[in-house]
C-alpha cells in the first residue's frame, strides 16, 4: 500500500515521461498528463516498450477503432507483454466475431430491466450500512461503503450467497494488488473463474432469475450460424469478469466522491439542496478522477499519430484520465465543475468495447452519494490516515476516512 503523504509530482520539468508503476506519479498524475497532451502527444516508454495517447481524440481512435487497434492481447501491459492465454469468455480482451457473439449474449441476460430491479435493496443495504455511524462522529467512505456495496450488489445479480461475497472479492483483489513500483504479476489466475465452480454446477440443477442461471441457458448464434450455448469454462470465465468488474468501478467511484465533495464543498452543499444535481455531479467525478487511468490495445499494424509511425504488434495505452481533462474537449478541463457542459468521458470507454457495466455503477453512485447526503450533509477527510491502494490498474482508496459534524 502507498501512504498519501509521498512528495507531489515532479512532473514539470525536464523530459516528459510517464509509466504507469512510478510512485511519484502515482498520487497525482495530472501534471505529467498535461504535459503528455500537450509536448508528447504519442508518447513512447521505452523501460516498458510501449506507446501512450492522451488526448481525447487520440483515445477515441485507438478505443473506437477495433481494425487497426486490437484488444485480444490484452488490454493492460502486464497481459499485453506475457503472451498468457485469454480464456474464451473473457470478452473484453477478444476481437470480432467472437467479441460480437459473447457481449451481445451478455447484453440480452444483463439488462436495463434487472439493473433497475436492484435499486430498492442497493438503497435498503446503503440504509442498513450508514444508519449506525450516525451520531459517531465519524466513517470510512471505502471500508462501511466502497468495499461492501458494490460486492453485495454483483452477489444479488449473479445469485450468490452473501456469506461467500467477502472470499470472492478478496481473490480479486489479491489478483489486482501489486508490490508499489512492480509491475502486477501476470501468469492469467486472474482470468481463471475456477473459484465459482460450485456456484454453476449448483444453478445447472437448480436455476432460479439470475445472472448466473442465465447465462447457463442463454443461447447466441456464431459466425456460421450456428446456435451455441456458452461452455462450463466460458460461463466461468463471465462471472469471474463480472464480479471482479462490478468491484472495482464502483469502489472507486465511491472514494473520489468523498473525496472531491469534500475538496468542494460549496459544490457539494449545492447538491444537496437540490438532488437533481446528483446525476451530473457523478458525472463530473467520473470525468475527474477516472478509476481506470488507461486502456490499453494492441497496434494490428503500422498506425501514424503526430507524425510518429506505431510499429504493429506494439502495446498503445488509450490514457482516458488524460483524455477526461482534455482541454480540447473540456472547456478548463483540470477543474472540478459539477456545473460543465455535459460532454462524452471516456472512463467507461468508447465503441465496440464501452463497459456494459456503466448503468449500474451510476445507479449505484447515485443512491450512494443520496444516502450519504441523507444522513453526513458535511463531511471532512482525513487525509492523515487515508491509504491509496496498490495496483497497475486502478487508482483509488484502499481507506478514506472522514470526520463529521457533531
Amino acid at each position: 500500500m502507498m501512504d498519501v503523504a509521498v512528495k507531489e509530482n515532479p512532473a514539470a520539468t525536464g523530459p516528459v515521461h510517464w509509466d504507469p508503476y512510478n510512485q511519484r506519479y502515482f498520487k497525482n498524475p495530472y501534471p505529467v498528463f498535461q504535459r503528455m497532451r500537450e509536448e508528447a502527444p504519442i508518447y513512447y516508454n521505452d523501460e516498458f516498450d510501449f506507446y501512450a495517447v492522451s488526448r481525447y481524440d487520440d483515445c477515441v481512435r485507438v478505443l473506437g477503432d477495433r481494425e487497426d487497434f486490437i484488444s485480444s492481447k490484452g488490454g493492460v501491459i502486464e497481459h499485453m507483454r506475457s503472451g498468457v492465454p485469454i480464456p474464451s469468455g473473457m470478452f473484453i480482451y477478444e476481437d470480432a466475431p467472437l467479441h460480437t457473439f459473447h457481449r451481445g449474449l451478455l447484453t440480452r441476460v444483463f439488462t436495463p430491466r434487472r439493473v433497475r430491479m436492484l435499486e430498492k435493496e442497493i438503497r435498503e443495504f446503503c440504509a442498513r450500512a450508514l444508519d449506525p455511524l450516525v451520531g459517531t462522529g465519524h466513517f470510512d467512505f471505502i471500508e462501511h461503503l466502497g468495499s461492501e456495496m458494490p460486492m453485495r450488489v454483483i452477489g444479488m445479480l449473479l445469485g450468490m450467497p452473501e456469506e461467500d461475497l467477502k472470499e470472492a472479492q478478496r481473490r480479486v483483489d489479491d489478483n489486482m494488488r501489486t508490490i508499489p513500483g512492480q509491475p502486477l504479476q501476470s501468469s492469467g489466475k486472474g482470468f481463471s473463474g475456477e473459484a465459482y465452480s460450485e456456484y454453476v454446477d449448483w444453478r445447472l440443477k437448480h436455476p432460479s432469475d439470475d445472472l448466473i442461471s442465465d447465462l447457463l441457458t442463454a443461447e447466441y448464434k456464431d459466425e456460421t450460424g450456428e446456435l451455441k450455448k456458452l461452455s462450463r469454462d466460458e460461463v466461468l470465465t463471465f462471472i469471474s469478469l463480472i464480479f471482479g468488474a462490478g468491484n472495482e468501478t464502483t469502489n472507486r467511484l465511491i472514494g473520489w466522491t468523498g473525496k472531491l465533495l469534500a475538496e468542494h464543498p460549496d459544490q457539494r452543499r449545492q447538491i444537496n439542496e437540490d438532488r437533481s444535481l446528483i446525476p451530473q455531479a457523478i458525472e463530473e467525478i467520473l470525468r475527474y478522477e477516472s478509476p481506470g487511468p488507461y486502456v490499453g490495445r494492441t497496434a494490428a499494424r503500422d498506425v501514424e499519430f503526430h507524425g510518429v509511425t506505431v510499429p504493429a504488434g506494439m502495446p498503445v495505452l488509450a490514457v482516458v484520465a488524460a483524455g477526461n481533462r482534455d482541454e480540447r474537449k473540456f472547456a478548463n478541463g483540470e477543474a472540478f465543475d459539477i456545473h460543465r457542459k455535459r460532454e462524452a468521458h471516456l472512463t467507461f470507454g468508447f465503441g465496440f468495447h464501452a463497459c456494459l457495466g456503466n448503468p449500474l455503477a451510476r445507479i449505484e453512485g447515485r443512491i450512494a452519494l443520496e444516502e450519504l447526503l441523507n444522513r453526513f450533509p458535511e463531511w471532512e477527510v482525513d487525509m492523515a490516515n487515508a491509504k491509496m491502494s496498490s495496483t497497475s490498474t486502478v487508482r483509488g482508496w484502499e481507506s478514506l476516512p472522514a470526520f463529521v459534524p457533531a
